[in-house]
């Protein structure tokens, strides 16, 4: 399965001109970002909903500190009911920096996330929920089942989402970051007695396609810089990245000097932290990374030079 990511950096009805380019293209699933300096994840949603009809519509992904549960769980409800029961509900543990710029406390993502996911499906249910956080919440209309996917990175979290979760979305490009994850999920759901297969798991990647190779990698180094620098010691060891070659990056992130961070971005940054290159090279990486036990690769920003063409281009030479 494939599925790709927009950001609602743009307006609303443009990110729905592109989501029917996908749909179009083969993709199976959408994913929306939720950050609060972008347009509303589920107004955007909610244009995706009419602007498509097969494609599964998600969060990719919300948090349990910007929103009450409730309010979360009535907006997917509405989702889902307004794309004919296409809504998957993506939630995760956030970004710290962007919580500490909002001045909401990042307190226990683990047991925020578990509660939430808890109460949520209860909610959706149409149950009265006095726990989690919740004193009697109840919605006034049944939703049903919706999947709820986790998005995870450490261990903890990852295994978390094995017991618990339909999918787990990995915010990662290279395979050697699944052959550490997909075991930890996969021991999170044998934990809960159930079948690891039933988990979907999801590469969150960095994806950038273009017939020029070059230019492909190119519109990927920013997303990359970002990567490296809010990337722990374990993981940069575990792509063999030095610790003064990252400093490198955050140090001129941290100024704002965007030149410079782009040009203390290597090759080796770009093969650990992106898919990029000719659909070619996209392909070898998409197959390394479905030999992992990954289910869905999801196509994520900048997914290429030129989005209108990188779309089409993936659609019809890799998916």
């Amino acid at each position: 399965m494939f599925g790709i990511e927009f950001v609602p950096s743009e307006p609303a009805l443009k990110v729905g001109y592109m989501a029917k380019l996908a749909e179009d293209a083969g993709f199976d699933t959408i994913w929306i970002t939720d950050h609060y300096n972008n347009r509303d994840v589920y107004s955007t949603l909610a244009i995706l909903s009419l602007a498509t009809s097969k494609v599964k519509l998600g969060t990719g992904v919300t948090n349990p500190y910007t929103r009450n549960v409730a309010v979360t769980a009535s907006s997917i409800a509405s989702i889902n009911e307004i794309s004919g029961g296409r809504a998957i509900l993506g939630i995760g543990p956030g970004d710290k920096a962007t919580f500490d710029a909002m001045g909401i406390a990042w307190e226990r993502p683990l047991t925020a996330v578990r509660e939430s996911v808890s109460a949520i499906r209860d909610l959706l249910a149409k149950k009265r929920v006095a726990g989690h956080g919740m004193a009697g919440a109840q919605l006034a209309f049944k939703a049903g089942e919706i999947p709820i996917y986790i998005g995870a990175q450490g261990p903890k979290m990852l295994e978390m989402a094995g017991q618990i979760a339909d999918g787990v979305l990995v915010n990662a490009s290279h395979p050697d970051d699944f052959n550490y994850a997909v075991p930890l999920v996969k021991k999170g759901a044998k934990k809960a007695g159930r079948d690891p297969e039933e988990v979907e798991i999801c590469a969150y990647t960095s994806f950038s396609a273009d017939k020029n190779g070059e230019k492909a990698a190119a519109e990927a180094k920013i997303v990359v810089a970002f990567i490296v620098a809010g990337s722990p010691e374990t993981v940069l060891s575990r792509h063999g990245i030095k610790p003064e070659e990252a400093a490198a990056v955050s140090g001129a992130i941290g100024k704002g000097d965007f030149g410079a961070a782009l040009g203390a971005v290597s090759d080796e940054m770009i093969r650990a932290f992106s898919v990029s290159g000719t659909p070619d090279d996209c392909k070898m990486r998409v197959e390394e990374l479905l030999a992992t036990g990954v289910t869905q690769i999801v196509v994520g920003s900048p997914i290429g030079p030129n989005k209108e063409r990188a779309i089409k281009l993936i659609g019809k030479e890799i998916l």
